[in-house]
């Protein structure tokens, strides 16, 4: 049962114009939702048990009820896609934008909001314009500005683009780029819902979470949490990558297995070659190994009840032939790279563990660089446990720790391997 995608039907060139929006159904769930009102729209919504999709994974309908009465208030759109090994929300932004605009004038019809905002990653300049001429031809057609089809309902949408910091994927964060300051999560609380953007109450929802929301309102919350497991509803877009036949964006049900995924939708390993290990869920999650996992449900909570998360959908599968040393090494490049350096265990942690790796990969590393390894991981999240324990504003620099813990459980003996040979590999070949 496709639900995001039944639009995009044989991947027509025109799926992102209105013309084609229209002529399969688009903004009818609209003017349903102005004929049953906005206390009908949040209660589908909270009905239909759908959970963010941007990482934390929340009940929407849950974040919905916690905006702060005061006036006004606004929605942002999280369009920030920059957890490594994503790329869903590109396809939605590119091939069906106005699905994503239907989404949030329902979105901020029920909120009782007169301003959204879709903030959007910068380095995704293409979905940006196709976005910007979506909004254009929804306020050309009367489905954005003042009395939206006679409703006495007013919104007015901002595209906003990112200045191309992976840190502005988290919600406070974007808010703080979005009002022209640097871009750095902000403590909590107090939370955008009751503070956010502007210091006014603030609802901050993933691309495709709203872009959910003119089914279930067409459709009714029951028959979207109908869908799959009871606390993992619905459809899902799984961003496969990596040593995989079949690499792409999947909708899939959740609770198929491991093996479901990986061999039968993504075809299997290049070559007939033996699966490794798996990231579930963007480069900030623990890994998956097969002995362990393969047979296990994909499902946001039988992930988070073996220790890693599903976090944005992204899978990024390694083979027989990945140096796990390596492939740790590049994660946590990435993380020393993008902290935006305000708290003090992120910005030495994670630039430790980097030149912890350069040695170990240079062929200079000791022994003791293991357990220093370890050592710096729990600084910057006592216990090493998942979720991680937070000694910093946002979980960036935590999500450092998730290859070093990964490896050093699953695979200790090839980096002590790697200290033993002393072979040094070219960063660049092991960056691949």
């Amino acid at each position: 049962m496709k639900i995001l995608t039944e639009r995009m039907e044989a991947h027509r060139t025109d799926s992102h114009t209105i013309e084609r929006y229209e002529a399969t159904g688009g903004y009818s769930a609209l003017r349903k939702g102005f004929e049953i009102g906005p206390e009908a729209v949040t209660a589908e919504v909270k009905a239909s048990n759908i959970r963010g999709r941007g990482g934390a994974n929340f009940p929407a309908g849950v974040k919905w009820g916690f905006l702060a009465p005061a006036r006004p208030a606004y929605l942002v759109i999280n369009a920030d896609e920059s957890e490594p090994g994503t790329f869903k929300d590109r396809q939605l932004l590119e091939r069906d934008p106005h699905q994503l605009v239907e989404g949030v004038v329902l979105s901020s019809y029920a909120l009782g909001v007169n301003h959204a905002f879709i903030y959007i990653r910068g380095e995704y300049p293409k979905p940006a314009r196709r976005v910007q001429h979506a909004v254009d031809e929804a306020y050309a057609k009367g489905y954005l500005g003042k009395d939206i089809l006679g409703s006495g309902f007013d919104l007015d949408v901002t595209v906003h683009l990112g200045g191309g910091a992976y840190i502005c994927g988290e919600e406070s964060a974007l808010l703080n780029s979005l009002e022209g300051r640097r871009g750095e999560p902000r403590i909590k609380p107090p939370f955008p819902a009751v503070e956010g953007l502007y210091s006014k109450p603030t609802i901050v929802n993933n691309v495709e979470t709203i872009s959910n929301v003119p089914w279930i309102v067409s459709n009714g919350g029951i028959a979207y949490a109908s869908i799959g497991p009871d606390t993992s509803a619905g459809t899902r877009l799984i961003s496969l990558s990596g040593h995989i036949n079949k690499p792409g964006n999947y909708e899939i049900v959740m609770g198929m297995t491991w093996r479901d995924l990986i061999y039968d939708i993504g075809g299997g390993i290049p070559g007939g070659r033996e699966l490794k290990a798996w990231i579930p869920g963007g480069s900030s999650a623990p890994w998956f190994v097969p002995a362990e996992h393969l047979d296990t449900p994909a499902t946001i909570d039988d992930v988070n009840d073996l220790g890693s998360m599903m976090g944005s959908g992204a899978v990024i599968v390694m083979d027989e032939t990945t140096d796990v040393v390596a492939a740790a090494h590049r994660i946590v490049r990435f993380y020393s790279h993008e902290s935006c350096g305000q708290c003090t265990p992120c910005r030495e942690g994670t630039t430790w563990l980097e030149r912890i790796f350069n040695r170990l990969l240079n062929g200079q590393g000791r022994m003791a660089d293991i357990d220093l390894l370890i050592d710096v991981s729990d600084g910057i999240s006592p216990g090493l446990t998942w979720p991680p324990a937070m000694t910093t504003i946002c979980p960036l620099g935590p999500s450092a720790t998730a290859p070093v813990v990964s490896i050093m459980k699953y695979f200790r003996d090839e980096v002590e391997a790697r200290v033993v040979s002393g072979i040094p590999v070219a960063l660049e070949a092991a960056d691949g």
